[in-house]
């Protein structure tokens, strides 16, 4: 049976969540956007597309005006706005009309890019997430953030565009290699630390479940991270406040992801980036120093990194600057009162950032040592 979530927009119903383990009820669901008279294309890339495309694009046929679907090269360095140039382009030539719906089919890329041209195409169309990945399900497909980035910088041109409904397919998990589940694992310790002890504890007491990727556990796991961002989302829903809270790990992640080039996937650069936030949390005395260990080391067995070689501290901190979360020329930083307690700071010295850097970074001397 399927788990659904609610989400409020400026405390109206706006969409639903749907956690599922298959596309049966996925019918059901477009029947309540009148599709049989719109357009849909699904947009997705070509590695999502050889597993679940024309699956997907006959069930949507059935249940539409016309169903057709665009597919971009996999990667995130399709993420930019040339990809949303040419989805813009084959848009207008098949008659695309603001009563049509877009289909976003795929990870945080394929949904981040998908939001952003139903945000500016048209000057809005709707739009549906059906993310394949733990990443997306678990935080990106949720929340209503869109965008691409530009020249290398990260998300750094997108729109806030609420989607009409959000599906996830858990079985589209048993697709994932190890090295891309465990990377969305990182979203989800994020959730746990920024607002909820409790879940933190419950997925280091379902740690072998998780990594066998039962899909009861899963769905469990992906529920309760969803409700925390639903309960973030709904209280700042343009990150004017308190949603802020959900980038932690993500300002030196960001710049971590940049300085590799994205050969580190988000979720790898995520769990770095939260383990120095913990570092610089511990050197405030917010967390002990047990606390911050503890945090650390549990990102080990879901297989996450907690050291980065081949980077360079100052070019680091130097790209930390260029982080779009930057006000008034400070950096707002995420820390950690405690495990499921977030707070923002502005009084992150480049000292400070520059020491989690060294504590994170693994380099020649200490290969040699």
């Amino acid at each position: 049976m399927a788990q659904r979530l609610n989400v409020l927009y400026n405390k109206k119903p706006c969409y639903d969540i749907v956690i599922t383990q298959s596309f049966e009820g996925l019918a059901e669901e477009l029947a309540a956007f009148e599709t049989k008279e719109k357009r849909l294309c699904i947009v997705t890339d070509s590695k999502v597309d050889a597993l679940y495309g024309e699956a997907l694009l006959q069930l949507l046929a059935e249940h539409c005006r016309k169903a057709v679907k665009y597919v971009f090269p996999e990667g995130e360095e399709s993420k930019n706005l040339d990809t949303v140039r040419k989805v813009y382009t084959y848009l207008i030539e098949e008659g695309f009309d603001r009563k049509d719906m877009l289909v976003a089919l795929g990870g945080g890329v394929v949904g981040d890019l998908t939001g952003f041209v139903a945000a500016t195409y048209l000057r809005g169309i709707d739009f549906i997430q059906i993310p394949t990945t733990l990443l997306s399900q678990a935080d990106s497909s949720v929340g209503g953030k869109t965008g691409v980035d530009f020249d290398g910088y990260k998300n750094m041109v997108g729109a806030f565009k609420m989607p009409r409904l959000v599906y996830m397919n858990l079985s589209t998990l048993s697709t994932l290699d190890d090295r891309q589940f465990y990377s969305g694992f990182a979203e989800v310790m994020k959730a746990a630390l920024i607002k909820d002890s409790a879940f933190y504890e419950w997925l280091i007491g379902n740690l072998y479940e998780i990594s066998d990727k039962d899909l009861n556990v899963l769905e469990e796991m992906v529920l309760r991270s969803c409700d925390i961002k639903r309960r973030v989302v709904e209280k700042d829903p343009t990150e004017q406040g308190d949603r802020a809270l959900l980038n932690l790990g993500h300002t030196i992640g960001h710049a971590i992801e940049k300085a590799k080039n994205f050969t580190l996937y988000h979720g790898e650069c995520v769990a770095l980036g939260t383990v120095a936030a913990a570092y610089i949390s511990w050197k405030k005395e917010m967390l002990s120093m047990e606390e911050y260990y503890e945090i650390r080391d549990m990102f080990v067995p879901f297989n996450l990194p907690i050291t980065v070689e081949n980077i360079d501290p100052q070019e680091i901190l130097r790209l930390t600057k260029s982080d779009k979360k930057m006000r008034a020329g400070k950096i707002k930083f995420i820390l950690l009162k405690k495990i499921g307690k977030a707070v923002i700071d502005t009084t992150v010295t480049d000292d400070e950032i520059l020491a989690a850097i060294q504590e994170i970074y693994f380099s020649d001397e200490d290969a040699r040592a």
